[in-house]
């Protein structure tokens, strides 16, 4: 079950590459017809990339080391996509590395 949420987490950051659109639907699938400008997605991107250090000394320390930039790309995720909702934090923190 878990694979299964952190593959829909995956499919989420994958689409914005190949969509220009970070809105996705709980599935993580970007519609195509969103109305979302490439600026606003660059600034989605821009809020987990920044978090990808606070990511890796997040995974590496077992939860322990937890910075202000995973925080708020977390909390950002989290906001826009029901399967980030259901993923924890780890599962997140992986997400973001494995971009």
């Amino acid at each position: 079950m878990s694979r299964l949420i952190l593959a829909g987490v995956l499919l989420a950051f994958s689409v914005p590459a190949f969509a220009g659109s970070f809105a996705g639907s709980s599935a993580g699938a970007s519609s195509a017809g969103s109305s979302a400008s490439s600026d606003s997605s660059s600034g989605d991107d821009k809020i987990v990339v920044q978090a990808r250090e606070d990511a890796a000394s997040f995974v590496a320390s077992d939860g322990r080391i937890r910075g202000a930039q995973l925080e708020a790309a977390l909390r950002h995720l989290r906001e826009k996509d029901e399967a980030a909702r259901k993923a924890s934090d780890m599962q997140l923190a992986q997400a973001i590395l494995a971009r």
